[in-house]
C-alpha cells in the first residue's frame, strides 16, 4: 500500500521527521503511531496512542482487503470507477481521485488521516491534529497557523496560512517534485491544497503539482492555480516554486520568522 502519485518531504526530513517540530500546538500533547507505510504525528489533549492504533488497523485492513480483490486500486494513476460496495475510505479515495483525475492511492496518506482524526472525534476527543506525511485533518476550536513545508525553497517555512476555528475540520495536504521519495510529475517545491475533504486535498495536491513542469517558471505557477480552479470544492492552494508563490481562493497567507 504504498504506491503514491507524487513527491512531498525531503528524504532527509522524512525519515527523521524533523519536520514535526514546526507543527507545535498550544495546549496538546503528541502521540505517534506507525504501522507499515503509516506514520501519524496526531496532536491532543491526551495521550490517545492506543485509539488512534485501533483506527489505524481498522482502516488499513479495509483498505488492503480492497487491494487484495481489486489490485489496480493500488496501480492505477488514472481514476477508477466507483463502488457502491467499497468501504467508506476506498469510497472517498475514488471520489477524491476522480475530481482531481489522478489515481486512487493519490489520496491514501490523507484518508487515513481524515479517517483516524475523525474516529478519535467520535470517540470524544475534543480537538485533534493527525499529521502523515505532510498531509494534515485539522480540527481545533481556534484559530490556527499552518507553516508551509516547501523543501529548497528560500520560503521553506517562512510562509503560513491562517485557518479559522469556523472552519473545521479541514484538510491541509501539501506535495512537493523537488523533494521526498514519492512519484511526482511535476517540479514544484510545494502545493499546499486546503478542502474540507482531506482525501480531496491530497489527490488535488498531487494533480496541481504535476502542473508545475518548470523550475522557476511563473507562467507554471499560473497554470497550477489555473487547474485548480477546475477541481471542485477546493478552499484554496498556496503553489511555490523557488522564490516566487501564488495563492488561489480563500487562503490568508502570513509570514513567518
Amino acid at each position: 500500500m504504498n504506491s503514491k502519485k507524487r513527491k512531498k518531504i525531503s528524504s532527509e526530513s522524512f525519515q527523521d521527521r524533523t519536520y514535526r517540530q514546526n507543527i507545535a500546538a498550544e495546549g496538546l500533547i503528541s502521540s505517534y503511531v506507525s504501522v507499515k507505510e503509516t506514520d501519524l504525528h496526531i496532536m491532543a489533549a491526551e495521550k490517545i496512542e492506543q485509539q488512534a492504533l485501533d483506527l489505524v488497523h481498522q482502516y488499513r485492513n479495509q483498505l488492503e482487503n480492497y487491494i487484495a480483490g481489486h489490485p489496480e486500486f493500488l496501480t492505477s494513476l488514472v481514476p477508477l470507477d466507483s463502488d457502491p460496495l467499497a468501504p467508506p475510505i476506498v469510497k472517498q479515495m475514488l471520489q477524491a481521485a476522480g475530481s482531481a483525475e489522478v489515481g486512487p492511492m493519490a489520496a491514501v496518506a490523507g484518508a487515513i488521516a481524515e479517517f483516524v482524526g475523525r474516529g478519535l472525534l467520535d470517540q470524544g476527543v475534543d480537538e485533534v491534529i493527525v499529521e502523515n506525511g505532510g498531509d494534515i485533518f485539522l480540527k481545533r476550536n481556534q484559530q490556527c497557523i499552518s507553516a508551509i513545508f516547501a523543501g529548497q525553497s528560500p520560503l521553506n517555512q517562512k510562509v503560513g496560512i491562517k485557518i479559522a476555528s469556523k472552519s473545521m475540520p479541514i484538510g491541509v495536504c501539501t506535495s512537493s517534485g523537488s523533494v521526498g521519495h514519492s512519484l511526482s510529475l511535476g517540479q514544484a517545491d510545494s502545493v499546499t491544497v486546503l478542502a474540507a475533504s482531506t482525501p480531496l486535498a491530497d489527490a488535488a495536491a498531487t494533480r496541481i503539482g504535476n502542473e508545475v513542469s518548470s523550475r522557476g517558471a511563473a507562467d507554471d505557477i499560473k497554470k497550477a492555480l489555473e487547474t485548480a480552479k477546475t477541481i471542485p470544492d477546493l478552499i484554496g492552494v498556496v503553489v511555490i516554486q523557488g522564490e516566487q508563490i501564488g495563492a488561489w481562493g480563500d487562503i490568508d497567507l502570513v509570514g513567518l520568522g
